[in-house]
């Protein structure tokens, strides 16, 4: 049986490509976008009673992995990328249909102009994914305390100290968003985005994440991921 679903939105987010997206929604709270709802779905009373939801739940299509490459048995980042478990046993992008789940935090609804846009936060999800549903989340039933997770038993801590260089400190700097951009950056690095079979040898070597605006120039020296620049996205030669 073919099923065939509509796109209901078009996701909105700071990051530009796969590459630096966080694993899980949440893992960096300060990322901030939105879900800009098409029509005939984008109408007011299709969300009534949703602003008073803190955290919505947004599926979603990876509509960057390869259509029709899914995997029995993946190599999750979290296990060091050397270690197979079964696909449905992982959240890998690469499955039979490639659906997506996020909870994100739900800042507030925008109905200017006849239109609605969902304003988010915490999001794990790369600009222009095709959004398939909303639906709020729901703590008494969504939320399991004694929930057991398998190998992703806890959320990663922090792998690296981030710091910034001078040139990085005096761009953000002269942003304003620069603050909340440095805390975003910083909460970014640390867990190391990195995928984890690029990772062994790769001392010093420049990596690139296109943010935003910017392509964000970083590297790893001695247990520090240090932030180079931002780097306007036109000039960018550092390795993805």
């Amino acid at each position: 049986m073919k099923i065939e679903f509509d796109t209901i939105g078009i996701v909105h987010s700071p990051y530009k490509e796969k590459f630096g997206v966080p694993r899980q929604p949440g893992l960096v709270p300060q990322a901030r976008g939105s879900v800009e709802l098409l029509p005939p779905y984008a109408c007011v009373e299709a969300f009534a009673g949703l602003e008073h939801c803190s955290h919505i739940w947004i599926e979603f299509i990876f509509d960057r992995s390869p259509h029709g490459r899914w995997q029995p048995s993946v190599r999750p980042p979290r296990l060091g990328g050397n270690r197979r478990v079964g696909v449905f046993a992982s959240r890998s992008p690469f499955r039979p249909n490639p659906i997506g789940l996020s909870v994100v935090r739900l800042e507030r609804i925008v109905t200017d102009k006849g239109g609605v846009i969902l304003e988010i936060a915490g999001l794990d999800l790369v600009d222009g994914t095709p959004v398939l549903d909303i639906k709020p989340y729901i703590a008494y039933v969504d939320s399991v305390p004694d929930a057991v997770s398998g190998f992703a038993a806890a959320a990663p801590g922090a792998c690296f100290r981030v710091q910034f260089s001078a040139k990085a400190l005096q761009q953000l700097a002269a942003r304003p968003d620069g603050e909340t951009l440095k805390e975003m950056i910083s909460a970014l690095l640390e867990t190391d985005p990195r995928p984890a079979y690029i990772k062994a040898g790769r001392e010093q070597r420049v990596y690139g994440i296109r943010l935003y605006d910017f392509d964000l120039r970083w590297r790893i020296a001695d247990g520090t991921a240090e932030v180079l620049e931002l780097a306007p996205p036109d000039h960018f030669s550092a390795e993805r």
